[in-house]
């Protein structure tokens, strides 16, 4: 996206939607915005888009655009002044960097609205609703998840979404399946349900394989993790 090197006007909020809201305009302001959790559906000037943690839109001034949000939806929103940056006049998406994925207050608007406007163009890709497929695989969690039966949710193919799942949630399909296994059987342990049933509800083979895992990655076992 091209730069410019006049100061901007530039103010940056984190904002949650849910459901659906009608089309409107902002004639005072052009807006940029991606996700921080979750994503959003639009419709700008008549087209389909949407925004994830991977993806983000720019919306000129003057374009009128709607949303549909799943609840819980978390957005990082950009109102920059459009007297004070005439140049953003085309709806463009752009690659979210990782360094723009931080909180308001850990970066400063002009300097975020920078590195937005320094990251590459994307082109139309397939949507992928990250907390949809978490919650298909949560209702059968102990259920073997191999690549390719999480890439079939998605209409992609393994590699395809492997890549996707990859710039959306930072992880690879397996390790972000394998961070949900033990998140839950950390809750139940917790809780005070025994290792082999935790091992069985989570997908592991045996109760022996889950206390390898969680040695391995969490660097803990059962009898600490049912301490009060």
């Amino acid at each position: 996206m091209s730069n410019a090197h006049q100061p901007v006007t530039v103010d940056c909020s984190i904002r949650h939607y849910c459901g659906e809201h009608a089309a409107h305009v902002h004639q005072g302001h052009t807006q940029l915005l991606y996700a921080l959790t979750g994503r959003m559906e639009l419709e700008v000037e008549g087209r389909a888009s949407f925004v994830d943690t991977a993806c983000g839109l720019l919306i000129p001034a003057g374009c009128r655009h709607g949303y549909l949000a799943p609840p819980g939806a978390q957005m990082l929103v950009l109102d920059v002044a459009a007297s004070t940056y005439p140049a953003l006049d085309k709806v463009r998406r752009f690659q979210v960097p990782a360094a723009a994925r931080c909180m308001p207050h850990q970066l400063h608007p002009e300097a975020r609205l920078q590195l937005l406007l320094q990251s590459p163009l994307l082109l139309s890709r397939r949507s992928v609703d990250v907390q949809a497929i978490e919650r298909q695989v949560r209702t059968e969690l102990h259920a073997p998840w191999p690549t390719a039966r999480l890439a079939a949710l998605t209409h992609l193919s393994a590699q395809r979404f492997h890549a996707r799942w990859h710039e959306l949630t930072g992880a690879t399909p397996q390790q972000w399946l394998r961070s949900l296994r033990l998140d839950e059987a950390q809750r139940q342990l917790a809780r005070g349900r025994n290792l082999q049933s935790c091992a069985t509800a989570c997908g592991y083979a045996s109760a022996s394989a889950l206390a390898y895992a969680l040695r391995r990655d969490r660097s803990t076992g059962a009898r600490q993790l049912r301490k009060p």
